[in-house]
């Protein structure tokens, strides 16, 4: 019995150890995507209803949920629950009650309030973000919006205002709840590209082709979708216009090989992507309208998945095979000043963060005869080579992509049969599911 306790009180002492090391190393990630701020107490009202139109009290409805869940989701806010919340619903900065809300059970430093009313056809939205401890001068937002009435424009709306708050609050960084999500997804009988918005409504098919497609990545200015696309010819990266919807040419996407996982540069004017038309998988670079075709490596095989360094637009990272098992490598954007990144197993997937400070990607650390691990997401911080594990003991966990605001990852996560797309906060907290319907794959986070 003694020999139990001994062996049980140390594992608890090696489980309290693990812990600590782990916030320990999560440290330098909050840090350097600024979640490592304390988080700032906000309330969100319930926006005040006005007038008699009828559609007035279902457009509410879908504001208040988008809003809450806006800023719920922003990695910055200690959100009042609603059932904290005053019952009072403020219209104004004349009916706003900031003691009410600034003391206990709401405890809030912030309050974000409203009115929200449909006139002729109109949805018409007054948003007010006040300090609960400056009662002097509280207010330090205050916007309107006057939009087409619609469920679609609610939505976008409280998008709006929510990002408002969270560049007023968020020191300075863009909110994402304007943001999209391109992917892929069989639900339609064959791999098309879809998009959804970035909470995962909004969910609608891009690409009609009726064939395999993969690896959507949008362009910096939201105008454009590169892919792979499988047909009689074999693998070719292609190009879509959204604001076309059709296909535009990309010549040097479909000469010959395979022609896989593009990538955009950050400025827009450049697209790197792994082609075998000169025998091995190499990473070519051209620029957005085809020309000025080259390639940027000349090492053993296969050299595939590019990604940008979006800041500096000088440097890529790749996956190579050098080594025998896929590695992360990085290199400058001629293809000099190698640099090996990971040192073991089995990883794939990189995404290089907005600030270019972080990769994330999917590493099996444990990979090879004998080792059994698993598919985990994990972020690597560029200079020091310190790396974070973000999953643990769930699925299959692949293909990263950076939100913009560089807060937020989004990700494949295979469980059994099915494959579904997830969101995180970077340092791997408060992970939620996206996709319900079909199989889903590859997430791409657009640029804004």
């Amino acid at each position: 019995m003694k020999a139990y306790s001994r062996i049980f009180l140390l594992a608890l002492a090696a489980l309290a150890f693990l812990q600590s090391f782990r916030a320990s190393a999560q440290d330098w990630v909050r840090t350097g995507t600024n979640l490592g701020n304390d988080r700032i107490r906000i309330a969100a009202a319930e926006f005040k209803a006005v007038g008699d139109d009828p559609q007035t009290l279902a457009l509410k409805a879908v504001f208040d949920a988008t809003f809450y869940g806006d800023l719920g989701s922003a990695g910055i806010f200690d959100l009042v629950s609603k059932s904290l919340a005053p019952q009072a619903t403020p219209g104004s900065q004349q009916e706003i009650n900031l003691a009410q809300w600034s003391a206990a059970p709401s405890n809030a430093a912030m309050v974000a309030f409203g009115a929200l009313s449909s006139v002729k056809g109109r949805l018409v939205v007054y948003g007010w973000l006040d300090d609960t401890h400056n009662t002097g001068n509280p207010m330090i937002l205050g916007k309107q919006y006057n939009e087409e009435a619609s469920q679609e424009n609610a939505r976008t709306v409280a998008h709006r205002f929510a990002d408002e708050i969270i560049l007023r609050l968020g020191g300075g960084l863009n909110g994402v709840a304007e943001t999209k999500i391109y992917f892929v997804s069989s639900r339609s009988g064959t791999k098309e590209i879809w998009a959804m918005d970035y909470d995962g409504q909004n969910q609608h098919q891009i690409t009609h082709l009726g064939t395999v497609s993969l690896s959507p990545r949008i362009s910096p200015d939201n105008s454009r979708l590169a892919f792979a696309s499988l047909d009689s010819s074999g693998w070719a990266v292609r190009m879509y216009s959204l604001d076309l919807g059709r296909a535009v040419s990309f010549p040097a996407g479909v000469a010959g090989g395979s022609n896989l996982s593009p990538a955009w540069s950050g400025d827009g004017t450049r697209l790197a992507f792994s082609s075998s038309r000169s025998g091995d998988s190499e990473i070519w670079v051209a620029d957005a309208t085809g020309a000025n075709l080259h390639s940027v490596t000349s090492v053993r095989g296969p050299n595939v998945a590019p990604t940008w360094n979006p800041r500096s637009n000088a440097q890529i990272a790749w996956v190579g095979g050098i080594s025998g098992e896929p590695q992360i490598y990085t290199m400058d954007q001629d293809g000099a000043n190698v640099q090996r990144m990971t040192d073991t197993g089995y990883a794939i997937s990189p995404s290089w963060s907005p600030s270019g400070q972080f990769l994330t990607f999917s590493w099996n650390r444990k990979y090879g005869p004998g080792a059994p691990g698993g598919q985990d997401i994990y972020v690597m911080d560029i200079s020091s080579k310190k790396w974070l594990q973000l999953t643990h003991d769930a699925g299959s966990n692949d293909y990263p992509s950076w939100a913009p605001d560089g807060r937020h990852i989004v990700f494949e996560r295979t469980m059994g049969k099915r494959v579904d797309l997830w969101t995180m906060l970077a340092d791997g907290t408060e992970q939620h599911q996206l996709t319900e319907t079909g199989n889903n794959f590859m997430p791409n986070w657009s640029w804004k």
